[in-house]
């Protein structure tokens, strides 16, 4: 059975969906100990730790420059009670104490957490592609 089509390893399945869960952090770690070690990771845990990684930088890229914009647009007469408006519905409580964007942002990494434990690569539009195009050689 070739490497690139036998299962995960259990290790694997929870370094992966830790992955998600610590932003990342925690497959940055698994990276730094394999360099450390010369071991070579297998594409299931490679894409996963990748795609973390990536999925936290360009959320952390997109709050900023959206907050950035929303800041300039609010000093525009006629746009800030729109601005004020909109930022108000996308931060109000919606399910519990969670607003629309905590609840998608939260489903999403559930989404990937689960898939990724049950040894299955999460997709993504968009994010997969390009993680699948600088990641998984067959």
């Amino acid at each position: 059975m070739n490497e690139y089509n036998s299962s995960p390893y259990m290790i694997e399945r929870i370094v992966a969906a830790l992955s998600y869960i610590t932003v990342g952090f925690a497959g940055f770690v698994w990276l730094i100990l394999g360099v450390f070690t010369k071991a070579q990771l297998r594409p299931f845990l490679q894409y996963h730790i990748f795609q973390s990684i990536f999925i936290s930088i360009a959320y952390f890229i997109v709050v900023m420059v959206l907050g950035f914009f929303l800041n300039i647009l609010s000093f525009i007469p006629l746009l800030n009670r729109i601005v004020a408006q909109l930022t108000f519905y996308l931060n109000a409580p919606l399910f519990g104490n969670y607003s629309l964007i905590q609840t998608f942002v939260y489903g999403i990494i559930i989404y990937l957490t689960i898939t990724s434990f049950m040894g299955q690569y999460s997709r993504i539009p968009w994010i997969s592609d390009i993680i699948d195009q600088n990641v998984r050689h067959y």
